[in-house]
């Protein structure tokens, strides 16, 4: 058997819905713990639409609720994971990293380590480069 054949599938994971308004941040973080648990790899988290909230530095839940921002950027960071936020949704929703609010001449960028903003190229690349792509979405 050759060893591609034997190899577990990578992800890309896509989160769509904000934090706090609703399930997609919590379910995607359990989901990719559990895939990385059980010996799978991410390649990518893309946030898109209200998901790139999950990036802001100014999340600030109250002590008693988890703060979801943090949560993905420990399991980020232990394992390697580049997050992208994309950069249409970010800039409709306020979301700036330090480039980006120089650009726009604002007074601050407000993106947590961690995060990238970035076009839809880097969506593409993921795309091409994962086998497998789950999308978690805020629903209505």
């Amino acid at each position: 058997m050759p060893p591609e054949a034997t190899e577990k599938p990578r992800y890309t994971l896509v989160i769509t819905g904000a934090p706090y308004t609703s399930q997609a941040p919590a379910t995607a973080l359990a989901f990719c713990r559990a895939l990385l648990d059980s010996g799978h790899g991410c390649d990518r988290l893309f946030l898109y639409g209200d998901g790139v909230y999950l990036a802001s530095i100014l999340n600030t839940p109250p002590s008693d609720e988890t703060n979801w921002t943090s949560e993905w950027q420990a399991l980020l960071r232990q394992h390697s994971i580049p997050a992208t936020a994309c950069i249409a949704s970010c800039l409709r929703r306020g979301l700036l990293d330090n480039q980006e609010a120089a650009r726009y001449e604002k007074p601050a960028s407000n993106l947590s380590d961690g995060f990238s903003i970035a076009g839809l190229g880097e969506w593409v690349e993921a795309q091409s480069s994962s086998d497998r792509v789950v999308y978690f979405h805020g629903g209505t």
